[in-house]
């Protein structure tokens, strides 16, 4: 079986900090590639990968400014494209702007969509549901008006979450720093209960981040360090009391929660979006619809057990289970034209 890989080109895949697009398809690719596939990974030159890199993109546009992103996107799906012939399928985990590209070749495809950002995509995804057969990550990011071959969670490499038993007293809030993703939330949940906050994440609205984060950061109750990686990524995500997701948008998926439970650490979040999909309320942390749910559900958090967070990561989420269900659809699509 030959596979197209077609990554997302904002960061590098995978990403040195932020890139979550990126990351499920490099977790992915390498996870097909150790598992026997052919898998040709179609990204950005500074890219790595244990199977076949093909770029026509230096690097990610958002990495480099000086790059314009529409130039780079349309050189960089035309290329997998015009290698169509060369493989048995093309998995895009780039948007919608490969779909119109799907009826100029005969190869079967799979589209991932990680998501909607706007409403007025939709029409694209409709318009090519007889061609491409799509993935949602989770039920709850299905659009009533598409059709889908599957919903297939994402996964990761449990082992390179290290399990912490004892975490701490600090809670963590790990996002975006953006409306969506209820920074200012995490940080009243902080103050109003006596916790440290520690923050990890790109400031993507600098608005926000000024009005909403930045007069709070002390570097003592409250820390912000930015985007991480490596040790320091996992050390937040398993050194912490809670993860605050406190959510303000039906999210997808949700990388940072898997991972907090991985590591041990129960979340608390709105019930919002796929979060009851990752979160089982009482077990793995706490599902709750208000603000003061929230400051509440803080101080239950000692009923949780942190190795049921790690046991319910290790059944459900991880990357050998998502490379296994895409595997299944693919011979499903390989014998059939369509899952």
């Amino acid at each position: 079986m030959r596979i197209a890989m077609l990554a997302p080109i904002s960061w590098r895949t995978p990403p040195r900090h932020y890139g979550p697009w990126e990351l499920v398809t490099s977790l992915l690719t390498e996870a097909l590639v150790a598992k026997g596939v052919d898998v040709t990974l179609f990204a950005t030159a500074d890219s790595e990968t244990a199977g076949t890199l093909k770029a026509v993109v230096p690097t990610g546009y958002s990495e480099d400014r000086s790059l314009d992103a529409k130039v780079m996107e349309m050189l960089h799906v035309s290329n997998v494209f015009e290698h169509a012939g060369e493989f048995d399928l093309i998995h895009n985990q780039a948007d919608f702007v490969p779909l119109t590209f799907s009826r100029l070749v005969d190869v079967p495809q799979v589209t991932t969509i990680h998501g909607f950002s706007s409403e007025r995509i939709v029409p694209v995804f409709k318009r090519y549901e007889d061609r491409v057969n799509y993935v949602a990550i989770s039920d709850a990011d299905r659009h009533p008006d598409l059709r889908y071959a599957a919903t297939i969670h994402h996964g990761i490499r449990i082992e390179e979450f290290p399990f912490d038993a004892e975490g701490s007293d600090d809670l963590l809030f790990f996002g975006r720093i953006h409306p969506d993703k209820g920074a200012a939330d995490a940080i009243r949940a902080a103050l109003a209960t006596g916790h440290r906050l520690l923050m990890a994440g790109i400031v993507q609205d600098e608005g926000y981040h000024a009005r909403e984060v930045a007069p709070h950061v002390d570097g003592d109750r409250i820390v912000f360090d930015g985007p991480v990686g490596g040790a320091a990524r996992t050390r937040a995500l398993g050194h912490a009391k809670a993860l605050l997701h406190l959510i303000h948008f039906e999210e997808p998926f949700g990388l940072s929660v898997i991972e907090a439970m991985a590591c041990g650490t129960p979340v608390i979040a709105y019930n919002r979006g796929s979060m009851p999909e990752l979160i089982e309320h009482g077990v793995t942390g706490f599902l709750v619809d208000t603000f003061d749910e929230a400051v509440a559900a803080i101080g239950r958090i000692g009923e949780i057990d942190r190795a049921a967070c790690r046991r319910a990561v290790e059944a459900r989420f991880t990357v050998e289970r998502m490379a296994e269900l895409y595997l299944e659809l693919y011979a499903r699509i390989l014998g059939t034209g369509r899952a």
